[in-house]
Parts: structure tokens; sequence; C-alpha cells
């Protein structure tokens, strides 16, 4: 009898595990491959929750949306560069780590004035896992990076530009605003036919007219733009006329809250512009300290433990009086930039130093030494002698000249290194 129900229990198992199967079979027949992409795919479910995604999204109009096909269509295009630029990733090395996702994802929830558990709620409840959606942003992070090794390498600033750009901010406040863009684009090849241009700019007029006519900008992004934005409304971020495309900064320039503008022809094909948002510069200040620190190195043959124990010597023979900061500095720190001057930093931003040094002199009051603490360097003690507040205002506007160079460049080189992947990759079509 025990034989038999043995036998009956393996039995229902088999059974158990082919019903199972069979469960598993039949669900991955109700996804299928659409596009190939190289070594790749795109699979129906990627599309299905890219739409869900846009359609629970802030630039969603219900009231006046593109058509299913529209949206697949859009989703597809999307998909379908996500899918090369991630396969570049691989190729590469790049990888994006738990710590780094939360950090992104943390970000994201800022962005929206939320915690991430408010941002949680809102992901489940609009329909999307919490899983897909956390792989979503992994994905994002991993193709901004590869954007960013692919593209930067293609960017090329000379100081006398950044110089320039300071100049003219310095003479031309216009040049200090930031416009809040969005895009539609029609897109064509420079070297299309005659006809096909002309077909191409007959849309984008068609586009134009209906915006002027009342209709949602993004509404016909989403609709008729082929930018990589297009799902998302459009949008393109804050620029400033130095940021964006020179095309663009000829364009808007001057251009006021809502103004549309367009179509502008460029090499990829026939833009529409929004002027979705204005605002100006302002005045940069920030803290500075005056500080100084004893610096001990462990090695072989002095442990932690013993180094720190020194540093907390030296502060009792300061307190004490002993001696003083700047003879044990020039004594004994490992330091060879400072212990000269005894342990003497001089004026700097906290941010120059390193996280756990930044952390020490933002908090610790004046004239106080420090308890021994540890960073990638060794063992500190240090004592911030005064605090200033300085206006950055210079300093910030090289750094900006500096960021709009790079970003207009970046913008443009990017647009032009994503459609000569794009058009480099194998693609195909799945018939159904």
């Amino acid at each position: 009898m025990k034989k038999i129900a043995m036998f009956c229990s393996a039995a229902a198992l088999i059974a158990s595990s082919f019903l199972l199967n069979s469960t598993v079979q039949a669900q991955q027949i109700l996804d299928r491959v659409v596009v190939v992409v190289d070594d790749g795919v795109v699979l129906q479910s990627q599309i299905e929750q890219l739409i869900k995604q846009v359609k629970s999204g802030q630039n969603f109009n219900t009231s006046n949306a593109p058509s299913d096909e529209v949206l697949e269509t859009q989703a597809i295009e999307r998909l379908v560069l996500q899918e090369i630029q991630l396969q570049m990733a691989e190729r590469m090395g790049i990888q994006v780590d738990d710590s780094q996702l939360e950090q992104a994802i943390s970000s994201v929830a800022e962005n929206q004035n939320m915690t991430t558990a408010e941002l949680r709620e809102k992901i489940v409840n609009s329909g999307m896992s919490w899983a897909a959606y956390r792989e979503n942003i992994r994905n994002e992070v991993i193709i901004q990076q590869v954007q960013r090794a692919a593209v930067q390498q293609r960017v090329s600033i000379t100081p006398q530009e950044v110089n320039n750009l300071v100049t003219l901010i310095n003479d031309n406040q216009e040049v200090q605003t930031e416009y809040h863009l969005a895009q539609i684009l029609i897109g064509v090849n420079s070297d299309a036919p005659q006809a096909e241009l002309e077909k191409a700019k007959e849309r984008a007029n068609v586009v134009l007219e209906l915006l002027e006519s009342g209709n949602d900008f993004s509404d016909l992004a989403v609709r008729s733009s082929s930018g990589s934005a297009a799902l998302d409304g459009g949008d393109m971020g804050w620029m400033t006329i130095n940021s964006m495309p020179t095309l663009f900064a000829e364009a808007v320039d001057g251009k006021s809250v809502g103004d549309i503008v367009g179509p502008i022809r460029s090499g990829i094909g026939f833009h529409i512009l929004k002027v979705k948002d204005k605002r100006g510069e302002q005045i940069v200040e920030v803290q500075e300290v005056e500080a100084r620190h004893i610096l001990i190195k462990p090695s072989v043959i002095l442990s932690d433990n013993k180094a720190k124990a020194m540093l907390s010597q030296y502060r009792e023979q300061i307190m004490s009086g002993e001696k003083t900061f700047a003879e044990l500095a020039r004594e004994h720190s490992a330091d060879p930039g400072s212990a000269s001057r005894g342990g003497d930093l001089g004026w700097a931003r906290p941010d120059k130093y390193a996280p756990e040094f930044e952390q020490k002199v933002e908090t610790l009051e004046t004239d106080t030494i420090s308890e021994p603490f540890r960073t990638q360097f060794g063992w500190h003690i240090v004592e911030v002698t005064d605090r200033r507040i300085q206006d950055a205002t210079k300093e910030n506007k090289q750094e900006r000249a500096y960021q709009m160079l790079f970003s207009r460049k970046f913008r443009e080189e990017l647009d032009n290194w994503q459609q000569e992947i794009r058009d480099q990759a194998y693609i195909r079509r799945v018939a159904e």
C-alpha cells in the first residue's frame, strides 16, 4: 500500500507539473516578439506596458487621445532605440547596482515632491508593478550612461568659447533666461527625395494649423512627433538660449510663454516648438570654511586603531596647551600639501572635500577640534577656524557657460548619434 501511495503521489506531482508547464507555455504564447533588434527583441508585453504607462502619465489627455495604433507606433520606436542602447551598454559593461537605482528613484520622487513610499503607491495604483517600474528606471539610468559615454567624446569645448559666453552673460540679460521647451519633430532625412521633403513639410504645417486652432501640444506630440520625447508630450526640459540647439535659439529668443514657433528645418526633419515656461537668473552665494587638519595614514606597520589613538593623543595635547595644532601638523601630518603650513587648508567650499570630511566641517563649531574620523585617505582631526559667505555668481557663470555649451552640443550630437545607431542596427518587424 505504501508503494501504491508513493506512486499516486508521484503521478499527481507529474500531472501538476504538466499543468503548470502548460499554463506557463500558454502565458508565453500570449506574449510574442514584435520586432527583432540586432541580438534582442521587442515584445508585445513591453509595448502594452509602455502604452499603459503613457496613458497614466500627466501629459496624456484622455478627452483628445491619439489612437492606440499611433501610440503603438511611438512605443515601438522608443523601445527599438532603447533595445539598441541597452545592447550597447551590455557590450560596454555598464551596470547599475541597487544602491544607484535607489538613489535614482529617490531623485524621481523628490522631483515630484513625494517620498519614495508615496511614489510607490502612485505607481502601483496606476496598474504598474513596482518591480517593473524599478527596472524601467534602471534601464533609463543605464541608457543615460551609454549616451554620456558615446556622445560626450564627440563634444569639444574650448576655454575661449566659455570666456566668450561668460561675456555674453554679463552683457546680455536675455542670455540668462531659461526656457522650458516642448517639441514636435516631423522626421525626414536630409538626403530624402524632394517629394518626400515636401510631404514632411506639409505634415508639419498641418500640425502647426492644428496647434493654432487650439489643439493640445502634448497630445499632438504623442500623435505626430518622431522625436525621442514624443511619449512625454515632446517635453525637452529647461534650457537657456546657449544650451539649446542653435536653430532653436534663434527661433525662441525673446518669445513669450505659450508661443509656438516653427516649422524649423534641420538635418533630421521639421521642428515645431512651444515655450511652456520661462525663468531668470539668481545670485549664487556659497559658504566657505577655513580649516586645518592633521592626517595619519594607516599602513602595514601602523594599524587603523593605532592611527586613531595617535590622533586622540594629539588632540589632548592641543587642548591641554602642551602642543599647538600647527606644531603637531608639521611634525606628524601625512598631508604634504598642508603639513608645511601647520595643517592649514585655506578657504574652500565644503563640497570640495571627501564626503566624511565635508560633513565634519559643515557641522563642526568654529574653533573646535573634532574627534578622530576616517575618510578614504586615512584618519583625521580637523578644526574649522572661520566661516564666510561668498558671492559665487562669477564662478557659477563660468560653470553655467560650460554647461550651456556642453548641453547644446550634446543635444545636437545625441540626435545625430541616435539616428546613426538606428540606421546601423538590424531591425525587422515580425509578421503576426
